[in-house]
């Protein structure tokens, strides 16, 4: 990672030692269950990784309810109005993000169990296949235009105000956004919310959607890496569509797998490389939090900010 000075640069062995009290026991079955297609995680990770990452989450709790204490004495209101805890994940398609999100949720559920936790990902914050078509974009799914950036912020200014907020639905199934489907996210203590991107501010915006994070992660592994594990991820769902004709991927799963895989190739030259290199990696430096993967999806390294 270039551009160190403001992040502590952190080994995977000095990470593990600064939180050792409670380590919650997943079993292989759940893990497998938050798991994203072709990612890895192991008991090793849950508690050499996630629980020091849980562990600070908590103490940015307890730092955001002392603010909000405080202001409320200034106000002189008799209790501070409530604010959810809102951390955001970044990174690159087919990276990890997902089953990061899910497992710092899974995580937190178990440590707080009285916190209401919620997870959303801004995919459901896509233009519809028919809007993108209309607006001539559809070879730019994924880049900052093809979201409705005006709906995201109105999103998490609600949640910031703790009101009832409507999360759209996405189904990688069908590609698309699922008519008149929302996730509903009402009187939340901690949101997490995933996407690439979160750390992003597109040049018609005066907000960044990262403006309302009181905690952010960047999941980050080289791009050779990334390229990897998204082509081996499509040969994975080409096997799960093939008994399944109503999957987008369905056509391609029972066609021919030389010109798939070349698709796959050319959508990633296209479409992936270009929206990591311009977009997404750029917002790296703007997380509290950079997990960087190697081989295997194991995180060797971490980089957490000063300030």
């Amino acid at each position: 990672m270039e551009n160190q000075l403001n992040y502590y640069k952190i080994s995977r062995a000095e990470w593990k030692e600064f939180y050792k009290e409670h380590i919650v026991p997943l079993t292989k079955g759940e893990l497998a269950r938050i798991m994203s297609l072709n990612d890895r995680i192991s008991q090793a990770d849950v508690s050499e990784i996630y629980m020091p990452l849980v562990h600070l989450i908590g103490l940015r709790w307890k730092i955001q309810q002392q603010k909000l204490k405080q202001q409320a004495e200034f106000l002189g209101k008799k209790k501070p109005q409530k604010v959810p805890l809102v951390i955001g994940i970044a990174g690159s398609v087919a990276v990890g993000k997902s089953t990061t999100a899910r497992l710092l949720q899974t995580l937190l559920k178990e440590i707080y169990p009285h916190k209401k936790v919620q997870l959303i990902t801004t995919d459901g914050f896509l233009y519809s296949t028919a809007e993108l078509k209309r607006r001539h974009i559809l070879s730019k799914k994924g880049f900052p235009e093809s979201y409705d950036m005006d709906r995201l912020l109105r999103f998490m200014d609600d949640v910031k105000n703790n009101l009832p907020a409507k999360a759209p639905v996405y189904s990688h199934k069908i590609y698309d956004i699922v008519s008149g489907e929302y996730e509903l996210v009402k009187d939340v203590d901690i949101l997490i919310v995933e996407g690439i991107n979160v750390l992003q501010l597109p040049s018609n915006q005066q907000l960044y959607v990262s403006d309302y994070f009181d905690f952010s992660i960047y999941v980050d592994a080289r791009e050779e890496l990334i390229k990897q594990w998204y082509l081996e991820r499509f040969d994975m769902l080409l096997d799960l569509a093939a008994q399944d004709k109503s999957n987008y991927y369905y056509a391609y799963a029972i066609g021919d797998r030389q010109a798939a895989h070349a698709m796959a190739k050319d959508v990633w030259q296209k479409v992936n490389h270009p929206n990591l290199l311009e977009y997404i990696l750029p917002t790296r430096n703007r997380a509290d939090l950079v997990l960087t993967k190697g081989k295997n999806h194991l995180i060797n390294e971490l980089y957490l900010k000063k300030y």
